[in-house]
């Protein structure tokens, strides 16, 4: 009897795609700024409260794939092969995620949150929510050789390079080269731990 189950996962997320799809058109076109809940809620031609039902806030409707990013993140510490290492994971997830963001027709979202100090704060609210879940995944995980300010650092790192990538022009170069920076830190946090890999050893 899983169908079911699956069929209503699969109605809300389009309903949460639909929504989202709807308050980016909106946004665009209108302005951030210009446009309410209940525009965004007539638009997709849903009721306000299920808008919320699948958005906790206005910001949240801009970054509609914010939890992916931070599943992504954990996933690539806790689903990793059992012998390998944590870097090059990330960085991979990384790459992918900034690909993703700066994508032909991603600009005009991001000038739009530049343009918004409530998105703006929400951005970064956001990536230390990322920061710390990926934080707590690689806190469990007993193969790391980190105590959890070490782990913590890495992580705000991590979390980091997306951003300045993002913003780079070459956002595939600066990934690598921050990366490289990490790796560095990584060397002083667990002088003796397991080797976890290089920026140019995964990009072979």
């Amino acid at each position: 009897m899983t169908m079911p189950t699956g069929r209503r996962e699969r109605k809300k997320a389009a309903t949460r795609q639909k929504i989202a799809d709807a308050a980016l058109w909106l946004f665009l076109e209108r302005g951030y700024d210009e446009v309410g809940i209940r525009d965004v809620a007539a638009e997709a031609d849903v009721a306000v409260t299920t808008l919320f039902s699948h958005f906790a806030s206005k910001e949240a409707l801009v970054f509609e794939q914010d939890w992916q990013f931070k599943d992504r993140l954990t996933r690539a510490v806790t689903e990793r092969a059992a012998d390998a290492p944590l870097l090059p994971a990330l960085r991979q997830e990384i790459h992918a995620l900034v690909a993703h963001c700066t994508a032909d027709g991603a600009g005009p979202i991001w000038n739009m949150i530049a343009g918004s100090a409530a998105l703006r704060e929400y951005e970064e609210s956001m990536r230390l929510r990322h920061a710390e879940a990926l934080a707590a995944a690689i806190d469990d995980d007993p193969r790391l050789p980190l105590t959890s300010t070490a782990g913590r650092s890495i992580a705000r790192f991590v979390v980091d390079a997306y951003s300045v990538a993002r913003e780079a022009d070459d956002p595939p170069a600066a990934v690598d080269e921050v990366f490289r920076m990490i790796e560095a830190a990584w060397e002083v946090a667990c002088p003796t731990g397991p080797e976890q890999g290089t920026a140019e050893q995964t990009a072979e």
